[in-house]
């Protein structure tokens, strides 16, 4: 048990949990979140996922649990957890139930999508902690279940979520109907004004912590970037996958990327699995479920999808496309690297793409440094490094090619003007500058025409020799 945790003050019995559950130090969030809320305060935070903010409140409620017993004896919903999806939810219910183990706690998880009659039986045998979506928990209490009249503790996780999904309504009305005496947390990524007039009606002068999620995760992650182009993205994948067989998160901005990206790695036989908004809830579910347990130990998602997940393990977050704000950024790389442990984010960026990597590096007041794709070890995918003229050519679409003949041979700038327009028939409007060196020629010749060209010059004899032609390297 860390000296910091014992610091905090919990009973012994939740600190060998807290212990168990491979909690070494509390994170930022649950430093400033835990004395306040223990001293029963209203409590305003900033915190995103990845955080440690479910255990920031789980872990004083449990404590409430062991100091005023009497308060649980009835098992009614004593402490309501309102999140605005069924992952989250999810997660906090498993959050409970690890922290609350021997404690004789009694909770239920609560959402759409599945059959109500079991969550109705689970309500019925009596709870202390009631986690719920907030549309199935207005079916409930409108079932006559889900009583709330003895709950003393509410909790609003991911608040700027739930407003962006249209849940105010149903917000306000599950606040209507808690007693007036309550201690109210809400925790939300955002503070947008509709946020602080909840918290101004609805809350009793509450304290107010924050966090910023860039200095929380990043002492923890080792960041680094591989300049690629996008023919080459899959191959530095499958090799990074390889050389290090990791638990990822692979981030793509669409739904098709990550479609492409799952098809591609599972015919290289990788245990793979992808998420995103198409996908039906079942399906959702069981993705999730295959990559805790290990079954797939790849997962390839899109940003809204991975929005609240909060899975254990994961040692890495590649960014297959850099995304286009900085938030996104480090709220993504905020999947690895928690609870002390360390982490590595990995970012592929084009050459059109370094100013997002440069918004990125001021927005975190760090440097990125480059990092080149592992060469060590096999690959078991049939997949190799391509030509990729998209990532040489300049901003007018010129690359260059080296051509293996050059002054010493008596060759000059006519002849090889001749060679690419005659032989190579490429347009003059397709070639650039030309320069004659003492063995090779360096020309410019436009990413359209760059492979035939060289193709058509390797073929070819010229002053009694074979050509040879192939991307320039400065």
């Amino acid at each position: 048990m860390s000296n910091s945790f014992k610091t905090l003050g919990f009973a012994p019995q939740l600190e060998k949990l807290i212990e168990a559950n491979g909690f070494t130090s509390p994170t930022p969030i649950q430093m400033k979140a835990i004395p306040l809320v223990r001293q029963g305060y209203d409590l305003l935070a900033a915190a995103q996922t990845g955080t440690g903010k479910t255990a920031a409140f789980v872990l004083p409620m449990l404590q409430k649990m062991i100091e005023e017993p009497t308060l649980y004896q009835k098992r009614v919903p004593r402490v309501l957890v309102l999140t605005p999806t069924r992952e989250l939810a999810a997660q906090v219910g498993e959050t409970i139930l690890s922290l609350g183990k021997d404690l004789g706690v009694r909770s239920a998880v609560v959402f759409g999508g599945v059959g109500i009659n079991p969550q109705k039986a689970a309500i019925a045998k009596g709870l202390d902690f009631l986690v719920a979506t907030p549309g199935r928990l207005l079916d409930l209490m409108n079932q006559g279940f889900a009583g709330l009249s003895k709950t003393h503790i509410l909790i609003l996780d991911e608040a700027d979520r739930m407003l962006d999904m249209g849940f105010i309504d149903d917000i306000k009305y599950v606040l209507s109907k808690l007693p007036k005496s309550r201690q109210t947390l809400l925790f939300s990524a955002t503070m947008p004004t509709e946020i602080q007039s909840l918290s101004e009606k609805y809350m009793k002068e509450p304290e107010i912590v924050s966090v910023s999620e860039d200095i929380l995760v990043l002492p923890n992650t080792e960041q680094l970037y591989i300049p690629i182009g996008r023919r080459n993205k899959i191959w530095a994948l499958c090799r990074i996958l390889e050389a290090n067989k990791p638990k990822t998160i692979v981030f793509a901005q669409t739904k098709f990327i990550v479609d492409m990206i799952e098809k591609r790695l599972k015919s290289y036989g990788y245990p793979v699995a992808a998420i995103h908004g198409d996908l039906s809830q079942s399906k959702r579910e069981r993705v999730l479920k295959d990559f805790r347990s290990g079954k797939t130990n790849i997962l390839i998602a899109t940003d809204v999808a991975a929005r609240g997940l909060d899975i254990e393990g994961v040692t890495m977050v590649v960014n297959y496309d850099i995304p286009d704000s900085p938030e996104t950024y480090v709220h993504r790389i905020g999947r690895t690297g928690r609870a002390g442990k360390e982490g590595r984010a990995i970012t592929f960026v084009s050459a059109d793409e370094m100013h997002l990597l440069e918004a990125v590096e001021a927005f975190t007041e760090s440097k990125i440094p480059e990092f080149e794709v592992p060469t060590s070890g096999k690959v078991k995918a049939n997949v190799h490094e391509v030509l990729d003229f998209d990532e040489m050519a300049d901003i007018f679409g010129m690359v260059k090619i080296e051509i293996s003949t050059g002054g010493s041979a008596g060759t000059n700038t006519a002849e090889i003007l001749e060679l690419l327009t005659r032989k190579a028939k490429v347009s003059e409007m397709m070639i650039g500058k030309i320069e004659v060196g003492t063995k090779t020629t360096v020309a410019e010749i436009h990413k359209s025409v760059a492979m035939r060209t060289m193709r058509t010059l390797n073929q070819l004899n010229f002053k009694g020799k074979r050509l040879g032609a192939r991307p320039y390297k400065e």
